[in-house]
């Protein structure tokens, strides 16, 4: 990015002043409570709990990071004063939570590195100002029992009955924002590329794609998704025929369609850039019935519970993903099968219960040695 002006202000009078409305309206609601617990979620509130630790010293701060965490390097794209505010700010708080145990070591990694700070990996803590902030990981989980009575439902069935009228030999999906992140246009090429390799597929696979409009406000945003369309149309284009379309293009939010489709696809897939973590990775598998594959973008934080069971790829190699299509389609049936079991087995281990479950405990524990003091 070019820092000028504009990206000064936009800092100073429209992040921070929300940051800054944010702590007055959480410092009102925790005023009379003695050592109260205030729990913050995502990018949106860095330089938050710098200011709620200002005015409330007493107050148990916990905060939980829902996107990915990155390398010292990445961090050098801010200017220096920001990333200090924002290192400065989080370190207020007591405990730090990520997605993945890759993105605690990172954020100990900029401590150190940036910051200079003392950093203990096999604790995964970090000392600023005499205090030792714990940073934990706390992988989201889906709620299986939700998704499974959604799957037996009527609604579901209706769509059902639909795609498995028109379904050929074999079907991949994705469902997704139309965010930039989500990398939907190397996914097209891969196909693209896929279907020019093996010409042998032409007519009896189709490629759903269940996007839902974001953010088109944003012209950025509004441009990707007109690039999409167009490149949907030069694929169905190059190899369709009078009767198939290759890529099924569907730009709306409907869950108990997206459901019907996780039930029966061969192929589910997540080639996103970067993503704290993608819940579709855990929802699609966990209610498929037909052992569907999982081609997995290694930098999802999905992948650090789900990368040995799914086809992982580089999400900028086109190539690769064009020859994990013809891996996943080609696959044995023992194979399909063995790995769509144990995805199923890591997929329901846990729900979001677990997830607050283990936050709270780790509140708790830490706690626990100033309530002895006292």
């Amino acid at each position: 990015p070019d820092i000028r002006q504009d990206e000064v202000d936009a800092w100073e009078e429209g992040y921070k002043v929300v940051n800054d409305d944010i702590a007055d309206a959480v410092l009102r609601a925790i005023e009379g409570q003695e050592r109260p617990v205030v729990m913050l979620h995502d990018y949106h509130l860095y330089t938050c709990p710098g200011l709620l630790r200002q005015a409330r010293p007493d107050a148990f701060l916990h905060y939980f990071v829902h996107i990915p965490w990155s390398q010292p390097d990445a961090w050098r794209i801010l200017p220096n004063r920001w990333r200090e505010e924002i290192y400065l700010s989080m370190l207020a708080n007591d405990i730090i939570g990520f997605h993945t145990t890759s993105y605690c070591r990172n954020f100990l990694q900029c401590c150190r590195e940036l910051m200079e700070l003392e950093t203990d990996y096999e604790r995964m803590s970090v000392i600023h100002e005499g205090r030792e902030i714990w940073v934990r990981a706390y992988p989201l989980s889906i709620d299986t029992q939700r998704l499974y009575r959604a799957a037996e439902s009527a609604e579901v069935a209706f769509y059902e009955k639909e795609l498995l009228r028109r379904r050929r030999d074999h079907l991949i999906i994705r469902v997704d924002r139309a965010d930039l992140s989500k990398n939907v246009l190397r996914g097209f090429t891969a196909f693209d590329v896929f279907l020019e390799q093996h010409p042998e597929f032409r007519e009896k696979v189709t490629f759903i794609a269940h996007l839902q409009p974001s953010r088109q406000d944003v012209p950025e945003y509004a441009e990707y998704l007109e690039r999409i369309e167009a490149l949907v149309a030069v694929v169905n284009h190059r190899h369709g025929t009078t009767d198939w379309m290759p890529i099924d293009l569907r730009i709306y939010e409907n869950f108990n369609e997206a459901v019907a489709r996780y039930k029966h696809f061969d192929l589910l897939m997540v080639n996103s850039l970067f993503d704290g973590m993608n819940l579709v990775a855990k929802e699609a598998p966990a209610v498929n019935t037909r052992d569907g594959v999982v081609m997995l973008s290694e930098n999802t934080g999905a992948h650090e519970e789900l990368g040995d069971c799914a086809l992982s790829v580089n999400p900028f190699d086109i190539q690769e993903q064009a020859d994990e299509i013809y891996r996943a389609l080609t696959m044995e049936p023992e194979e399909r099968a063995l790995r769509a079991q144990r995805l199923k087995e890591i997929i329901s281990e846990r729900d979001p219960g677990d997830w607050i479950d283990e936050q709270l405990a780790d509140i708790r524990a830490k706690q626990a040695p100033a309530e002895i003091g006292r």
